[in-house]
């Protein structure tokens, strides 16, 4: 009995491999992806927004919690500073009466003991200085220096 089908199978001759393409479809068009829904696209947008808010406020935090180290610390030292300050001025007065060093002399004796607190006094502002230095970074608009200095005081 003849075969159902009219055309015969091609020879190994007439057989042409060209159209096939490691495992797609022969002679057919790419599948394009299905459009993104546009709630989908909302929603990323939604989550993106979200995030860079929670960044927003994460760095107003952390310059927020820098503004009150610098505060504190620039605090605690100018108040060292301000009472060796106070202490070398009352040493100054009380010294001249009350020195009682024999080998170099009342005056000579005031002079070193306000110069001493003097220089404690110069270290503690120096340090309160170091540590204002923290509140104007955390206050600056333009954190990495490309631009004006808004804080600056050339």
């Amino acid at each position: 009995m003849p075969s159902a089908d009219p055309t015969p199978p091609p020879t190994s001759e007439e057989r042409s491999f060209d159209g096939i393409s490691h495992g797609y479809a022969p002679d057919s068009s790419p599948v394009a992806p299905p459009p993104v829904p546009l709630e989908q696209i909302v929603g990323d947008v939604v989550d993106n927004l979200s995030a860079t808010a929670r960044a927003e406020l994460a760095l107003i935090e952390a310059r927020g919690e820098l503004a009150l180290h610098g505060a504190s610390r620039a605090a605690i030292w100018g108040g060292v500073a301000a009472s060796a300050a106070g202490v070398a001025m009352l040493a100054l007065a009380f010294g001249a009466i009350l020195a009682l060093s024999p080998q170099i002399g009342p005056l000579l004796a005031t002079l070193l003991v306000v110069s001493g607190l003097l220089a404690i006094a110069a270290l503690a502002g120096w340090r309160a200085h170091r540590h204002y230095g923290d509140i104007r970074t955390a206050f600056r608009s333009d954190l990495t220096n490309e631009g004006i200095d808004d804080g600056a005081d050339a």
